[in-house]
C-alpha cells in the first residue's frame, strides 16, 4: 500500500507540472511585456523631451534647475523620515532603559532587605540550630527556610547582574542611535544647502524667462510650442502603448463621469476653455494648492509618463484604458515611474510649482481618444476642497 500511495502522489505531481509550467511561462511573458512597454515609453520620453528642449534653451535651463530642486527635496524628505524613525527608536530604547533601571533599583532594594534580615538572624544561627537539637521538626523547618532564603538571595543577585548587562546593552544601542541621528542631521544640512542652490538656479532661469516673456509675441510662441510638444508626446505615447481595446465611452472609466474626486485639495484657479493668451485656451483645470499636497490618481490605471515637460514641469500621465488619459502637471515630486500600475486614490505625486509657476498649483486634464475634455463634469463636487 505505501508503494501504491507513493505512485499515486507521483502521478498527481506530474499532472500538475504542465499548468505550473504554463503559469511560469505566462508570468515570464508578462514581465517581458512590461519591460518592453517601459522601454518604449522611455524612448518616447527621451526623444520628445530632447526635441522640445533643443527648441527652447531657457526651458532646458529651467528643467535642470527644477529637477535638481526636486531631487534635493526628495532626498531631504527621505532623510527627515529616516530621522523620525531613528528618533522613535531612540525614544523606545530610552524608555526601555528607564524600565530596566527601575527594575534594577527594585531588585537591589529587595536584596538589601534580605541582607538586613540575615544580619539580624546572625551568622551562626543555622549552626546553633544543629547543635541544640531541641525540636528536630522545628530545626528541619528552619533549615528548609534558610535554604529557600539562600536560593532567593542567589536569584536576586543573578537577576541584578542580568539587568546590569541589559542596561549596558541599551546604553550601547542608545549611543549608536544618537550617532546615526547626528549623521542624519549633518546629511540634512547638506541636502538643505543643495536645495537652496537649486532654488537659486531656478530663480535665475525664471528671471530669464520672464525677461523674454515681456515680448507678447515670444510669450505666445512659447505657449503654442509647449502645447505642440504635449500633443506630440501624447501621439507618440499612444503609438507606444497600443491600446488593447476599442475607444469606448462605456468603459470602466467612462462610467465614472460625475463620480470622481478631485486629485488635490485647493482652490480652482483656471477652468477648461478659459483664455490663457490670445488664441490659446486652457485644455484642463488649474488648482491652487499648498506645496507638497498629495496628488491622487482619480482612477486606477497605468502610468505611461513621469518626467519633466516644458510648460507642465514634472508631469504624470495615467492611462485608464479605452482611450482615457488623466494628466497631472506642475508637480513638486513624482511618486510613480512609467510602467507602474496605480489604484484610484493612490498618491502619485506631490503638488509644486515646476514648469515655471509662481505658486504651488496642480494642472489636471482628462483626454479621450486624444481629445481634451472639460474635467469639471467628471467630479462629484463642483470645486476642490
Amino acid at each position: 500500500m505505501p508503494i501504491v500511495r507513493a505512485a499515486h502522489l507521483l502521478l498527481l505531481v506530474l499532472a500538475a507540472l504542465p499548468p505550473l509550467a504554463a503559469a511560469a511561462a505566462t508570468a515570464g511573458q508578462t514581465a517581458a511585456q512590461l519591460r518592453e512597454l517601459r522601454e518604449r515609453i522611455e524612448r518616447v520620453s527621451r526623444e520628445v523631451g530632447r526635441d522640445a528642449l533643443e527648441k527652447d534653451r531657457l526651458a532646458a535651463t529651467l528643467r535642470d534647475a527644477e529637477l535638481a530642486v526636486a531631487a534635493a527635496r526628495r532626498d531631504l524628505d527621505g532623510l527627515h523620515a529616516e530621522e523620525l524613525s531613528h528618533s522613535a527608536q531612540r525614544a523606545a530604547l530610552a524608555a526601555e532603559r528607564e524600565r530596566e533601571r527601575l527594575g534594577l533599583q527594585a531588585r537591589r532594594s529587595a536584596l538589601a532587605q534580605q541582607l538586613r534580615v540575615a544580619y539580624l538572624l546572625g551568622r551562626n544561627e543555622p549552626l546553633q540550630l544543629l547543635l541544640n537539637q531541641q525540636d528536630p521538626a522545628q530545626a528541619s523547618r528552619m533549615f528548609a527556610w534558610y535554604g529557600y532564603f539562600g536560593r532567593a538571595r542567589a536569584g536576586q543577585i543573578a537577576a541584578i547582574a542580568e539587568r546590569m548587562l541589559r542596561i549596558d546593552g541599551l546604553d550601547a544601542a542608545l549611543a549608536e542611535q544618537e550617532a546615526k541621528l547626528a549623521q542624519l542631521q549633518s546629511d540634512s544640512r547638506a541636502q538643505l544647502q543643495r536645495l537652496e542652490r537649486g532654488r537659486d538656479q531656478r530663480q535665475q532661469a525664471l528671471a530669464s524667462l520672464q525677461a523674454e516673456a515681456r515680448s507678447r509675441t515670444a510669450s505666445l510662441e512659447r505657449l503654442r510650442s509647449q502645447q505642440a510638444d504635449l500633443e506630440r508626446l501624447l501621439r507618440e505615447l499612444s503609438r507606444a502603448v497600443r491600446p488593447s481595446g476599442p475607444l469606448d465611452n462605456a468603459s470602466a472609466f467612462g462610467r465614472l463621469r460625475g463620480q470622481l474626486d478631485w486629485p488635490v485639495a485647493g482652490r480652482l484657479a483656471a477652468s477648461f476653455g478659459e483664455q490663457r493668451a490670445s488664441g490659446v485656451n486652457w485644455q484642463g483645470t488649474v488648482v491652487s494648492t499648498t506645496r507638497g499636497a498629495p496628488v491622487h490618481a482619480v482612477s486606477g490605471g497605468r502610468v505611461i509618463y513621469a518626467d519633466w515637460l516644458p510648460g507642465l514641469g514634472l508631469l504624470t500621465i495615467v492611462d485608464h484604458g479605452a482611450g482615457y488619459l488623466s494628466l497631472y502637471g506642475y508637480n513638486d515630486t513624482l511618486r510613480k515611474a512609467a510602467g507602474e500600475s496605480v489604484q484610484g486614490g493612490e498618491v502619485i505625486a506631490t503638488a509644486g510649482d515646476s514648469g515655471g509657476r509662481s505658486e504651488p498649483q496642480l494642472y489636471f486634464e482628462i483626454r479621450h481618444a486624444g481629445k481634451p475634455l472639460d474635467p469639471r463634469p467628471w467630479f462629484r463636487r463642483r470645486a476642490p476642497e
